[in-house]
């Protein structure tokens, strides 16, 4: 993978296939960690969205990332990109029955609710509401951790679909990343109640393509962006 960095030129709709993200957004490592499970070469254009290059906005209708240009398509939005790569490149992430594809389509959508709650987390801007979506948070993972204990067994190295990586464990890599700076700032005590899903969480930490989905200054930006949300959060963060 090759990295660029705010970009003011179009990139060319050719071969190459290029992926314009933003440095934090975590939809955009869905595709990327889709993009290295799966070994295919690509370039990854990082944009400004508070400063959106106008060619961006002719590609992007929503004015979101992730982006995937491919030949002269340019496809928006991560699950769709996510469903294109998986049809067209081996290995398969999904599984090939389909009721159990939808069964993992569905838990992607679930895995944006939480995506939606941490967001409203981290801009909380009284200790009230930060306390309640914390709340909402760790309820999500207690639904998800009965769903686990069905599911894999208690080893080191289960996924969502037991020994085989899927689209699911993209989708929620991203959202287990945030905690990695959540637990330096506050003790909600996260994963306390959900033993199976704080295994899980460690076991996609350490999977490569989990961990190049993000640049090596990811924590510290990721600290800078809190820390100017004028929020709760962000005051533990001046401490």
């Amino acid at each position: 993978m090759s990295h660029t960095k705010n970009r003011l030129v179009a990139p060319r709709l050719n071969n190459t296939i290029t992926l314009v993200s933003h440095r934090l957004c975590p939809y955009v490592q869905r595709a990327a960690i889709v993009l290295a499970e799966k070994g295919i070469a690509f370039e990854r254009i990082d944009i400004d969205l508070a400063d959106k290059p106008s060619w961006f906005l002719d590609i992007s209708p929503l004015g979101k990332t992730p982006v995937l240009l491919v030949e002269k398509h340019a496809i928006f939005e991560s699950t769709v990109i996510c469903e294109y790569l998986d049809e067209v490149f081996e290995p398969r992430l999904h599984p090939v029955a389909p009721l159990n594809r939808a069964y993992h389509r569905g838990w992607i959508e679930f895995a944006t609710s939480v995506l939606n709650l941490i967001g409203a987390f981290y801009n909380a801007k009284d200790k009230a509401s930060l306390e309640d979506k914390a709340g909402l948070i760790k309820q999500k993972f207690k639904q998800l951790e009965v769903v686990l204990n069905e599911r894999t067994s208690l080893n080191s190295s289960s996924f969502f679909n037991g020994e085989t990586f899927s689209i699911v464990d993209a989708a929620f890599a991203p959202v287990f990343r945030y905690f990695d700076l959540f637990e330096q700032l506050v003790d909600f005590e996260w994963f306390r109640d959900t033993p199976k899903l704080n295994q899980w969480r460690f076991q996609l930490s350490q999977q490569t393509s989990v961990q190049k989905a993000v640049s090596e200054d990811y924590l510290q930006a990721l600290s800078e962006f809190v820390a100017n949300r004028n929020s709760v959060l962000s005051q533990y963060l001046m401490k």
